[in-house]
């Protein structure tokens, strides 16, 4: 992937979807991954996710699930020279972890191929999320991740797979983190309050949810923060300490480096969800 240029990426505060038509030479190539999930459904002609074992051919049908910090290489199969794909960059709410172990191609990337009535169905809802995403809906972000909550529900439900839980310790873990986005959090606090060393919980941690135990910290901080400066007229002071930062300044610049913008651009160029 060395001679490939790095594919543009901003990091979302919540969902972002598209749906795009590619002819040959599209390829977008992030080697350190994003942030974030990325789920990607094929409608029609073929496409290629390069790994270090090789690649995965997809066509319709074929789903594919990116987790955070997993390198990215995908783009047109080159035979075909043609790929319809609707996608997904997401930040999931804890409980959501348990159903995105799906079937493992390589390290951060797998696959669901699901055929029939069934490939139709959760199609048909995957272009739902993204018509919500961006309609004229006023509440359109909080009923397309609704939307988005149901499919991923769904897929996991047509899973020919045993169970795979959440560790649930793990699930410990982020309830403990939920409920304290406020509050200092230390990871040997975190560990303590389930029972592991801080070493073993941030293992545990990132081989569960593919995240950090402090990149999942940040990540949820900084959905708390947008959505009280898009739907409430705190100060930023007051946002800044109601997602966790002591310090203003710190804060303004954790948030421009997630959303490529300062706290108060965020909230003069969002529109009303």
């Amino acid at each position: 992937m060395n001679e490939i240029a790095e594919a543009p990426y901003q990091a979302v505060q919540r969902l972002l979807t598209g749906h795009f038509h590619e002819t040959s030479g599209y390829r977008a190539v992030r080697r350190r991954g994003v942030d974030d999930w990325l789920l990607v459904h094929t409608t029609g002609g073929r496409g290629r996710f390069g790994h270090a074992g090789g690649e995965l051919i997809v066509e319709p049908g074929d789903w594919v699930l990116l987790r955070p910090g997993a390198p990215h290489d995908y783009g047109v199969e080159t035979s075909l020279e043609r790929w319809e794909l609707v996608w997904a960059h997401f930040q999931p709410r804890a409980d959501w972890l348990g159903w995105l172990a799906w079937p493992s191609v390589a390290e951060g990337l797998m696959h669901l191929r699901i055929e029939g009535e069934a490939a139709e169905k959760l199609g048909r809802q995957f272009l739902g999320v993204h018509e919500l995403l961006n309609s004229g809906e006023r509440r359109r972000e909080a009923l397309a991740f609704n939307a988005l909550e149901a499919l991923l529900l769904d897929c996991d439900a047509l899973q020919a797979r045993d169970e795979q839980a959440l560790d649930g310790r793990i699930r410990r873990a982020l309830d403990y983190i939920e409920g304290r986005l406020a509050e200092k959090l230390l990871i040997e606090d975190i560990a303590l309050a389930v029972g592991l060393s801080a070493s073993r919980l941030a293992h545990l941690f990132r081989e569960e949810t593919g995240e950090t135990v402090q990149g999942h910290i940040e990540a949820r901080r900084m959905q708390v923060a947008a959505d009280l400066l898009r739907r409430t007229s705190f100060p930023v002071k007051q946002v800044a300490a109601s997602a966790g930062f002591e310090s203003q300044f710190y804060f303004s610049q954790r948030f421009k480096r997630w959303m490529g913008v300062s706290p108060l651009q965020f909230r003069q160029q969002t529109p009303e969800s």
